[in-house]
């Protein structure tokens, strides 16, 4: 008896740890052998700097079972409470279609996948991307919409760059209309203070300020619910020369006519209360639509159409993938990410409702609204604006505090404005009861709403009713019911690659497992559905959750305070940046404004440098890609007086971890400079090293990458920001946090309090689930991962970069640049060849040109990890036939790749068999026709598509020659 296994054995079975890694015991012993360690543990002596290394294991609650972290979640969750949100300000109530929660925003084909700058697999989310621009261009009245922002807050505060940049010579502030939502205020203001820009928040009922103006911010509606008749105050500002920006509600836009029709430039918005739930202030999909002439400025990613290499249409990103990588400190924005999962969600909304179910949802919300208003001023409370679409601004003298606690404790959430003012919002969840309720806070005897509705006029202006038709292609006006809106989803999941089908091997982007425990509670009831301006005892659970997470993340990284406002890796960096210059600032040293960054960082440094009004000094990196010691020294020396910080990845874009990194944040000590450590590659340090403890002042983490939100098809993301306490003053604030303490401070980063807060229980359970012990083994077969990797693929392309161990940390490095040089074939070629042997692509020519970079993660198993090892393999088989002569390199299937199954059929007059495009790994096992990827486009054109800049749904005859 003695030798059955105990109940605390048992108890202990199966943890999640060995869930979420690849590799299995016996797979590891595999991949030590090849790499000649007898230990992880030695792995990782060898390979982590010892001078940073960290020898007490982290301070983490233990790990717990899925059943428990669920369970734990759901209580988490139950101690919010939403009630019926009626506060608006930007965030409404909204039904998301159960066949587009279920087959969208919880499908695994949608929420992995990565940003599409592999078009030809990425056909299905950039057609849904293509639909959501249509959809906002339509609305909006303007030709060109961008691919989603990161929510209206900072889309705003991307206009104002724009109008800058679009007006070198502008002269005067930018005007922001008082009645703008304040949340977008803050937030234009503390980018605006930034960079040296005047803004002045004016009530514009009475027309702009005197003097020169750049540019002038018009909320429509406001967000007190009046209707403002924009074209006098956008006819003053364009005869000074300046730019009209429009703040749009997309559903007020089905029934008011579109700020393009009344002569904005761009037009910029939320599209949240398009089928996307509140998730307490994020994540939603920001919009910005541009005039003719402006699409070149468009920030972020705007979706385009082109011809593959047969010619038929293709969609594509065009004009600013990625410009940031390109122009770094003069990109025109840092973000280098979107809101990708969330403008799926709400452009298949509009497909769903169609144009006249958008107007009946929006004719219904402005109704209640108008009954409403009736019955409060029959009772002789009467709004203060009687043109409105679905907000009232309700005097109550002395009565606010009152009205709005009598409302909450029947389930109702109202806006309390000041101590004589409620403020409410109808949407599309408002009914009878909640208006019953809504009138008995303010002491209204019960009405009879169809009676009120009957006598009760409409109270949209009349001169800016909406009579132009939107929405009229056809992708807007066939799939309503909810059979064809199911296939309609699952063929355009179809068209795509994502980690359900297999690896995604990219370098610096961390595609590793977004497990199904950690996914789920993102649904629930009180995380989804719940206000982010709620008072904060009605957010209980997320308060808890969210302290929780940032004393989590506090330990791992080994600094004081972390502030989750950011909402985007990008946002990180911002806010960091900020707490630099803003306690320099409280020092006296407002002269120290220059940010050294080494000439190997990622694009977005130094772009985010330039937004916190930062001069960017680049500092050289040696042949092996590590920083350039001497010429740091001399940087910081030349700039002894100016030196506000260094912004430094680590472990580096190279993917190696450089041994000097405590000499070089020593260096800048030394200077008076601040040392920003950029986390996008913590997923190597965590558990071995903290940043905080070796030199790091501050650090963003992109928790898409290192704790497992997913990438959504290139959004959502959380950048948390992390600083040791003499940066703790300095981190974001909001004017509405729930928290008075963190109201006042350097400004919002992001529209909503705690920036994406509705994805937090993913990296919450992921902590949770792992522990301490969990999340340092997960680095340690990550490095092991990518090392097995780069011994295996180093018999075939050279390495770029190693430690001075021989080791890579979690990624490296294929260099192609001779290969190309002496055969024509290229990365791209290698890249698309791929796809026929059913892998994504790793990431092509960053950070180097002419090369691979390529992350396994700790998330694959050795059967994946030698399935692509083969491929390329395979490939470099067929590379040496080009340089052999059998095959010139046009002609060969790496420069024909990706085969579409349109190649199984016809005429064959290649020089290499169809056996070889289509099935280059054979066809049995895994690679049988059934299992099989099959491109939906073959090459694409991308220089064609920017040429000839289609952006909204073309009609395909526009393509037929």
């Amino acid at each position: 008896m003695s030798d059955l296994p105990t109940l605390s054995e048992l108890d202990g079975a199966l943890p999640f740890v060995d869930r979420h890694l690849g590799p299995d015991e016996a797979a590891v012993a595999a991949m030590l052998d090849r790499l000649g360690y007898d230990s992880v543990g030695a792995l990782m002596q060898a390979a982590v700097p010892a001078g940073i290394q960290t020898s007490a294991p982290l301070e983490l609650p233990a790990a717990l079972s899925e059943a428990a972290v669920a369970e734990e979640l759901r209580g988490l969750a139950g101690a919010n409470r939403p009630g019926e949100p009626m506060i608006g300000l930007g965030y409404h109530a909204t039904v998301t279609p159960p066949v587009i929660r279920r087959n969208v925003l919880e499908d695994p084909s949608w929420y992995t996948a990565y940003t599409p700058y592999q078009p030809e697999i990425s056909q299905g989310r950039l057609e849904a991307l293509l639909n959501f621009q249509t959809m906002v261009s339509d609305l909006t009245g303007l030709p060109i919409a961008g691919s989603s922002l990161l929510d209206e807050g900072t889309a705003a505060a991307e206009a104002l760059a724009l109008v800058h940049r679009a007006q070198r010579s502008a002269k005067g502030p930018v005007v922001i209309d008082a009645d703008a939502l304040p949340q977008t205020i803050d937030v234009v203001r503390t980018r605006a203070e930034a960079i040296g820009t005047e803004v002045v928040v004016a009530d514009l009922t009475e027309g702009l300020p005197d003097g020169d103006v750049a540019g002038v911010l018009i909320q429509y509606p406001g967000a007190s619910g009046r209707v403002l008749d924009p074209r006098p105050l956008i006819e003053s500002v364009h005869e000074r020369g300046g730019l009209a920006i429009v703040a749009a509600d997309l559903l007020a836009l089905t029934l008011l006519a579109s700020p393009g029709s009344l002569g904005a430039d761009v037009v910029v918005g939320s599209s949240q209360r398009f089928g996307v739930p509140l998730f307490y202030g994020g994540p939603h999909a920001g919009f910005m639509s541009v005039s003719a002439g402006l699409e070149r400025q468009l920030p972020g990613r705007l979706v385009g159409v082109s011809l593959d290499a047969e010619g038929r249409p293709a969609y594509r990103l065009a004009l600013q993938t990625r410009e940031q990588h390109i122009r770094r400190d003069k990109a025109t924005s840092n973000i280098c990410t979107a809101q990708v999962l969330l403008a799926v969600t709400a452009s298949m909304y509009a497909v769903y409702h169609g144009p006249e179910g958008l107007r009946q949802i929006a004719t219904r919300t402005h109704r209640y609204a108008a009954v409403l208003a009736r019955a409060l001023s029959d009772a002789g409370l009467p709004p203060l604006h009687d043109r409105f679409f679905d907000t009232l601004t309700v005097p109550v003298p002395g009565r606010a505090a009152a009205v709005v606690a009598a409302a909450r404790d029947e389930g109702v959430h109202l806006r309390l404005v000041d101590a004589d003012t409620v403020g409410l919002s109808t949407s599309e969840s408002t009914d009878r009861a909640t208006v019953a309720v809504v009138l008995r806070a303010f002491g209204v005897e019960a009405v009879d709403v169809d009676d009120l509705d009957r006598s009760t006029g409409e109270a949209l202006p009349t001169d800016l009713r909406r009579t132009t038709d939107f929405l009229t292609h056809p992708v807007f006006n066939t799939h309503h019911n909810e059979t064809s809106m199911l296939r309609y989803l699952h063929r355009l999941s179809s068209r795509d690659y994502a980690l359900d089908r297999g690896m995604i091997p990219l370098g610096s982007c961390t595609m590793k497992l977004n497990a199904t425990t950690e996914m789920e509670p993102v649904s629930l009831p009180g995380f989804a559905d719940l206000h982010p301006f709620v008072p904060a005892e009605d957010a209980e659970g997320y308060r808890r959750l969210v302290d929780q997470l940032e004393e989590w993340l506090a330990e791992v990284t080994g600094y004081d305070k972390v502030s989750i406002q950011p909402n985007a890796g990008s946002q990180g960096e911002f806010a960091g940046m900020l707490a630099i210059r803003a306690y320099h600032d409280a020092n006296g040293d407002h002269q120290r404004r220059v940010c050294l960054i080494p000439s190997s960082a990622h694009g977005t440094n130094p772009a985010s440098a330039v937004m916190a009004g930062m001069q960017v000094v680049v500092v050289k990196a040696e042949g092996d890609g590590t920083v350039d010691l001497a010429d740091l020294r001399a940087r910081c020396e030349e700039h002894a007086d100016t030196l506000a910080a260094i912004m430094v990845t680590y472990p580096s874009t190279h993917g190696v971890y450089e041994e000097d990194i405590a000499e070089l944040c020593e260096i800048v000590h030394e200077h008076g400079g601040q040392v920003y450590i950029d986390g996008a590659n913590f997923n190597a340090l965590l558990g071995y090293a903290k940043p905080g403890q070796f030199g790091g002042d501050v650090s963003h983490l992109n928790l898409h990458k290192t704790f497992c939100i997913p990438h959504g098809g290139g959004g959502p993301g959380v950048g948390p920001v992390a600083v040791r306490a003499h940066l703790a003053p300095y981190l974001p604030s909001h004017p509405m946090h729930p928290e008075e303490a963190k109201r006042d401070g350097v400004g919002a980063i992001s529209a909503a309090p705690y920036g994406s807060s509705g994805i937090l229980p993913i990296s919450w359970a992921y902590v949770r689930l792992m522990g301490g012990e969990g999340l340092t083994r997960a680095t340690a077969v990550a490095v092991l991962s990518a090392n097995y990797v780069a011994a295996r693929l180093g018999e075939h392309f050279p390495v770029l970069y190693r430690g001075e161990t021989g080791l890579v940390a979690h990624e490296c490095i294929l260099d192609l640049r001779e290969i190309t040089k002496q055969t024509g074939v290229t990365v791209d070629d290698v890249a698309k060849r791929l796809i026929d042997y059913g892998f994504h692509a790793p990431t092509m020519s960053f950070p180097v040109a002419g090369t691979l970079m390529v992350e396994p993660t700790e998330s694959e198993d050795l059967t994946e990890i030698d399935r692509f090892c083969d491929a390329m393999a395979a490939i470099r088989g067929e590379i040496d036939r080009v340089a052999s002569g059998e095959w010139a390199v046009e002609d060969s299937p790496l420069r024909q790749a990706p085969h579409t199954a349109r190649h199984l059929v016809g005429v064959w007059d290649r020089v290499y068999s169809r056996e070889e495009a289509v099935f280059p790994a054979g066809i049995t096992g895994s690679n049988d026709a059934g299992d099989k990827y099959w491109p939906p486009v073959a090459r694409i054109d991308q220089a064609y598509g920017d040429r000839n800049l289609v952006c909204s749904c073309p009609p395909v005859e526009a393509y037929a020659d």
